[in-house]
């Protein structure tokens, strides 16, 4: 089987977040409360909706291109889809690691960066 790197990161990517914005849409509030508060005193402070609408469709995004991506794979070994979806994991992690590093999170930044390594390797091999 030829790609199963690929597949293997594409299925990680699919599944971090899908499941990311499965948890933000059906725990919205409880996201927003926390997240309210740990940019209180940032400039995001006062954009918290506007960047939580803004994140989940970027995770949706990224998930079902990941998805279509290892179809595509599978299928007939194009890596069309999967590239953009490593794209847009990528992206996506970077707006996360704005905000950690805006509220000054180097915790959590650090978390972001163990992510993002495995999704611009998938931008790699799939480009």
């Amino acid at each position: 089987m030829n790609n199963t790197a690929s597949i293997l990161l594409l299925v990680f990517l699919a599944l971090t977040f899908i499941q990311s914005a499965y948890e933000k849409i059906f725990y919205w509030q409880e996201n927003i409360d926390w997240l309210k508060e740990h940019f209180s005193k940032t400039r995001l402070k006062n954009l918290v909706n506007p960047s939580l609408i803004l994140l989940v469709i970027f995770e949706l995004i990224s998930g079902i291109l990941s998805v279509v991506g290892i179809i595509e794979l599978l299928v007939n070994n194009g890596r069309t889809f999967g590239f953009y979806g490593a794209i847009f994991s990528s992206i996506t992690l970077l707006m996360m690691l704005f905000g950690q590093r805006l509220a000054k999170d180097y915790d959590g930044a650090r978390t972001i960066v163990i992510y993002f390594i495995p999704a611009v390797m998938a931008v790699y091999w799939l480009n």
